[in-house]
């Protein structure tokens, strides 16, 4: 592997202000995936960083206000409401709950994770420098932080992004939510309003749900999380309906306010004018680009109509010797990938090698209870695409492992091309769908059939045996063969 350190003798070296091989702008997952590969391949590298918002700080929004608080939180409320529903013959329970310590609790998780994960792991990179402050671009080598100039022909900009509250009339009479806010409640609402029903509005909404809030979910679009396999998305929704949550799609918001000790929205559901109210109100809305700091004008740096950084599929923006990652790109925001797009944008830039990312193969779960999660393409895209394919579902209640853990809640959707066979996609809904989707991933990125799923040995009995017992179904009716049949 070659390392290339171009930057000795540039004009720009000579200014005044440090010099180094990479500079990076942001401290989330692309910042210091990107971090790490350039200390492994000795680039001397500044990596400058600060908290855009209140919650979100050293390590970026996953671990502060993302994945790790809110998974922890979603975990508990799931067994608050297994014991609650009491699942297993025989066996009477009931959760009694101290909202603020189960809150506590997950702040020290945080914490313990921000500083083992993060700190610790920036003090150990022997090549990377780091700085507390917001970094500007003077031009395409230079960046300014807390006044002073640094100097790289390799720059990452990789600042990622926060909630999106869009303007509403009576917005101001309120105290909205985000996820950060939401987060952070030492009490639990009474009752709540999340405007939103893609994946972070349902994995909230059901979370607060199992804790004993009364949610209602207000969905723009005609369906929620739109884009993925219907048949898994009309299981969700009456799965949540089921734990009491109110779902509306087709919902305009029209004006949000206060009305004594509540807080309510007014809307026009299927174009009919409906008032909700509630105890709080919550935002999960979409994100937006941290990029009002970073001057990206100075350099004529494209942007898309939201302010996301335009890259191509090796990380590059339109500006030579710049390069993004991670949320400020735009969507998928998934932190997995942001890691993927920190270090290939790296090894693009210090190596011989050009790599770049397929968004076909990466994976996406919704943390519900049951785990919705899909990688690939779905049905109607590929079709799409004019690919001629043959799709199979079957529900989980045919998965033998699903009937002896008392929950057969979930199907499985795999799409595969009709003359080859090969699998093009595969969409899941289950208990630990998230977990599931993995040998899914590797076969779409590898381009296996489903052949090569059925004369795989699987574990019985387990969960995992849904992709084979899917792919058998192809070829026969799975319901009239015996457990373990090859």
């Amino acid at each position: 592997m070659t390392t290339n350190h171009n930057h000795l003798g540039s004009p720009h070296c000579l200014q005044v202000g440090g010099c180094h091989d990479y500079i990076i702008i942001g401290q989330g997952a692309a910042a210091f995936s990107a971090a790490i590969e350039a200390n492994s391949l000795g680039a001397r590298t500044l990596m400058i960083g600060k908290n855009e918002t209140e919650g979100s700080l050293l390590g970026g929004t996953c671990v502060n206000v993302g994945c790790v608080p809110s998974k922890r939180l979603i975990t508990v409320g799931e067994f608050i409401d297994d014991v609650r529903k009491s699942r297993y013959y025989g066996v009477d329970a009931d959760a009694i709950v101290d909202y603020s310590k189960v809150v506590a609790e997950k702040d020290k998780l945080v914490s313990g994770m921000r500083s083992k994960k993060y700190k610790e792991v920036l003090d150990k990179l022997a090549n990377v420098d780091f700085v507390d402050g917001f970094g500007s671009l003077g031009d395409s080598h230079t960046v300014i932080a807390n006044g002073k100039e640094y100097h790289s022909n390799h720059i990452l900009i990789a600042t990622g992004a926060r909630a999106y509250i869009p303007s509403i009339k009576g917005l101001e009479s309120i105290n909205p939510l985000t996820n950060e806010e939401a987060l952070s409640l030492k009490d639990l609402p009474r009752s709540l309003i999340i405007i939103g029903g893609r994946a972070m509005g349902l994995e909230f909404a059901q979370m607060f749900s199992h804790f004993g809030s009364k949610v209602t979910v207000l969905q723009r679009s005609g369906t929620i999380i739109p884009g993925w396999e219907p048949v898994l998305i009309s299981k969700l929704a009456n799965y949540l309906k089921d734990d009491g949550i109110s779902v509306n799609t087709n919902t305009a918001i029209n004006e949000v306010g206060k009305d004594g000790g509540e807080e309510f929205v007014k809307a026009s559901v299927n174009g009919k004018e409906a008032i909700f109210k509630a105890e709080r109100i919550m935002f999960a809305t979409g994100r937006q680009p941290n990029v009002e700091k970073l001057n990206l004008g100075a350099i004529g740096l494209k942007t898309d109509e939201k302010g996301f950084i335009q890259i191509n599929s090796k990380m590059e923006t339109n500006v030579p010797g710049i390069y993004a990652a991670g949320d400020v790109t735009g969507e998928p925001m998934l932190e997995t990938l942001a890691g993927k797009e920190g270090k290939i944008a790296t090894d693009n830039m210090f190596t011989r090698n050009t790599k770049e990312i397929d968004l076909n193969e990466v994976p996406q779960a919704i943390f519900t209870m049951p785990e919705a999660a899909m990688v690939g393409l779905t049905d109607d895209q590929a079709h799409g695409k004019g690919i001629k394919c043959s799709c199979n579902s079957i529900p989980f209640s045919m998965i033998p492992k699903a009937s002896i853990i008392g929950d057969e809640r979930g199907v499985i959707k795999v799409v595969i091309d009709y003359a080859t066979k090969r699998i093009l996609g595969v969409s899941i809904l289950s208990r630990n769908a998230a977990d599931l989707i993995a040998e899914a991933t590797l076969a779409v990125k590898f381009k296996l059939t489903i052949d090569d799923i059925i004369d795989t040995v699987h574990v019985f009995p387990t969960l995992s045996e849904a992709f084979k017992l899917a792919s058998q179904n192809f070829y026969q009716d799975i319901s009239n063969m015996s457990c373990c049949t090859a």
